[in-house]
């Protein structure tokens, strides 16, 4: 099982707004590096869900429903999506800042490329960044 952590802004989409649905496309990726992150998905992955903009927090934990498949509104078949379902609110959300003040999470592509929307994390990452939001329980 991988790990990952994808970005939106709340008024775009909100963790409240992943909450209210049993599984929601993650659709509007046009990076290309995101997008092949997107494609290295897979059924069960889990995901930190990240609220950016001033926010800056990681809310929650979801997990790969459905994995990549072709995005229906790409006339050119370049872009695909996934499907994410929520699994459970970040009892203690954490910062960009927090996460910058650990050092063990230096180079995490969060820190290393704030602008990806979609980026892996790796076991020891993902496990730490856990605990501090309390998820690990």
């Amino acid at each position: 099982m991988a790990h990952w952590l994808v970005k939106s802004e709340p008024g775009d989409w909100s963790w409240q707004d992943q909450l209210s649905v049993k599984k929601e496309p993650w659709d509007g990726v046009r990076n290309f590096q995101a997008q092949k992150n997107m494609r290295a998905m897979a059924v069960g992955d889990d995901v930190f869900f990240y609220h950016s903009g001033k926010e800056r927090a990681i809310v929650g934990l979801c997990r790969v429903a459905v994995g990549p498949y072709p995005d229906p509104d790409d006339a050119t078949g370049r872009f695909c999506l996934v499907d994410l379902t929520a699994v459970r609110t970040a009892p203690q959300p954490v910062t960009l800042s927090e996460i910058k003040a650990e050092k063990d999470l230096a180079d995490i592509p969060l820190v290393r490329q704030s602008r990806l929307s979609v980026m892996p994390l790796s076991t020891d990452a993902f496990d730490k960044v856990s605990r501090m939001a309390g998820l690990d329980q």
